[in-house]
């Protein structure tokens, strides 16, 4: 009997990682990309998988290295991060396509379409033909599982680095899949030393990149996809989950035997074979998501279609409904019924959660710092957006340079008095990227407020653990700070909301009048979606009284979901539901109208 088990994409991607004896596997979380080493850190441990080595690396580009090196010593291994992760590794990326692999160097890298958990929709088949590696679409979570073996026998084969590039679509799709063994197999690393491959210098980069552009030339003629011997009139090329809908909307037009559908699993580099065969097609349309890669390839073929003429959008997903409208134009076939627009729900903005230690850090830095400038950076705590403490989200770790160049722009005005520059950044992402510019922010002199968030967890994602959280608490924030040249350091819990007020107003005091340097403060409050965290403190009950003036600077200035709004001047509820308990809003109401209950 079959063992079979529905799984989401990323949890496929993982089997297929261990199923084809990866033996080093590393990550910085971000959606779409990570529930898979999360899933390869469970089935190691529920496997007793001990020759398999799996880490939660302090930012992509660490983890890009460290799972390189070990292809270097022979070893098959594999980094997944988002897109947007890429960007932070494409240093390594585009070196280690010179360089080469020994062992099986698969680099997943999960885009986001639409976009829906990221800064850009950008597509990493893009970054992959600017590194020159071949890079796989999966059209589905069993196509994903079955790609990884083969992207490490390519990269194997050629002794390149592959990519695999699922979709938000594939990553959080759920798929039955038939489950296979996952047999552990012996493997004795070795390092062959060559310096002039591994250590190379300009010269050598020359002759690395010439054979580089060889092995894609190869690659381009090896036959990995099957295509018709001959396609119809009419063609659509399709990658990824567009070939997946496309198949549907075909059935659905009736086109299937008038249209052919070519499913293209190695976009870049594109075979030699499908090129020469769509020279002969007349009508070609190209289905990807989300820049032109494939057709890019195409360029000198006049009779293609896609995002290059205009007749597919240039951004946002390939969702049924678009590429429905987009073949009927193609192929000439009105539309028959006018469906009804279906009724909009109202939308909800997203909030912090009821209880979070961050939403008294962003009431705090407004109360204290009503005219300044608020660089924020990349974490659930975007979310001061609503409280009217964030005003630029750019990158990770951006936030803390942004401060120092907003306060060099002022700075030039020579004014005596410059609006107040006050950073926040949370714990994960001091870590992944604010280290260098504060080291930067203090030689140069820069002045301004530094709040880190600390709820001692990587939340946004899915709560992977922080550096100073693991192994004994050896790595501490604080000390990093100090070491950075920072002087002034407070540490603060933001559920003493007079106290966390203080904190700042003595950062201010230092940053913009005293010392003139940049003042830091940590605002430590474990999660309130962790077990720590629902733990860490003393529950109140609450209660508005008659003092209620129904001003709802609780709702619109504090935000707690717990807190709702009634009629117009109306005292506001507490929703006993949601509320967790905190109390802190018996300190943020200015008629002291919320009580606890005795």
């Amino acid at each position: 009997m079959e063992d079979r088990k529905i799984v989401l994409g990323n949890e496929a991607i993982a089997y297929g990682l261990l199923e084809s004896g990866c033996k080093v596997a590393t990550s910085y979380p971000g959606t779409p990309a990570s529930e898979i080493l999360a899933t390869v850190l469970r089935l190691k441990e529920e496997k007793s998988l001990k020759g398999v080595y799996a880490e939660w690396s302090v930012n992509e580009k660490v983890a890009f290295e460290t799972a390189l090196a070990a292809s270097y010593a022979g070893l098959r291994s594999a980094v997944m991060m988002k897109q947007v992760g890429l960007n932070v590794a494409s240093d390594a990326l585009m070196s280690a396509a010179y360089t080469g692999v020994k062992g099986g160097f698969v680099v997943i890298s999960a885009d986001d379409p639409g976009p829906h958990s990221s800064q850009t929709e950008q597509d990493s088949r893009f970054f992959a033909m600017f590194a020159k590696i071949p890079v796989f679409d999966p059209v589905s979570p069993e196509d994903a599982r079955a790609l990884i073996p083969k992207a490490f026998e390519l990269s194997e084969k050629y002794e390149i680095p592959v990519m695999v590039r699922p979709t938000t679509r594939i990553c959080h799709a759920r798929q039955d899949i038939v489950l296979k063994e996952i047999v552990e197999t012996s493997s004795t690393p070795s390092f062959e030393k060559n310096p002039s491959r591994w250590a190379a210098t300009p010269k050598f980069r020359f002759l690395l990149h010439r054979e580089l552009n060889s092995k894609l030339n190869r690659i381009a003629n090896e036959k990995l996809e099957e295509f018709a011997d001959e396609l119809r009139d009419r063609c659509i090329v399709a990658s990824g989950i567009a070939w997946s809908n496309a198949m549907e909307i075909l059935r659905e037009l009736n086109l299937e035997n008038d249209v052919s559908l070519v499913k293209v699993e190695r976009p870049f580099p594109l075979s030699s074979l499908l090129i020469g065969l769509l020279e002969k097609v007349k009508n070609v349309l190209i289905l990807e998501e989300t820049y032109p890669v494939i057709e890019y390839q195409l360029r000198g073929h006049t009779n293609v279609s896609g995002r290059l003429n205009g007749l597919v959008p240039s951004e946002g997903e390939l969702l049924p409904e678009i590429i429905d409208e987009i073949v009927r134009k193609w192929a000439g076939i009105s539309r028959v019924e006018n469906y009804p627009e279906p009724e909009k729900a109202t939308p909800r903005r997203p909030t912090l959660c009821p209880g979070c230690g961050h939403r008294p850090v962003f009431f705090a830095i407004r109360k204290v710092f009503k005219k300044g400038i608020y660089p924020g950076d990349i974490g659930c705590y975007t979310l001061g957006l609503n409280l009217g403490a964030v005003d630029t989200v750019l990158c990770m770790g951006a936030s803390v340079a942004q401060a120092a160049g907003f306060y060099r722009a002022f700075e030039l005005a020579s004014k005596e008095e410059n609006p107040p520059v006050v950073a926040t950044i949370g714990d994960s992402t001091f870590f992944h990227a604010g280290i260098p510019p504060l080291i930067n922010a203090v030689v140069q002199g820069a002045r301004f407020v530094l709040v880190i968030l600390d709820n001692s967890t990587t939340a946004m994602t899915g709560h992977q653990p922080v550096p100073h959280t693991v192994n004994n608490g050896k790595v501490s924030i604080e000390k990093i700070v100090e070491g950075c040249g920072v002087n002034f350091i407070r540490i603060v819990d933001p559920y003493d909301l007079q106290s966390l007020i203080q904190a700042l107003k003595e950062a201010g005091k230092y940053a913009f009048h005293d010392e003139k340097g940049v003042a830091v403060v940590i605002a430590r409050r474990p999660c309130i979606m962790e077990k720590s965290g629902k733990g860490a403190f003393k529950k109140v009950s609450v209660y508005v009284s008659d003092n209620c003036t129904g001003c709802l600077l609780c709702t619109d200035r504090f935000e707690c979901p717990a807190i709702i709004p009634s009629a117009p001047k109306e005292p506001v509820k507490i929703d006993n539901v949601l509320c967790v308990g905190c109390g802190v809003c018996v300190d943020v109401c200015p008629y002291g109208a919320i009580e606890v209950e005795q």
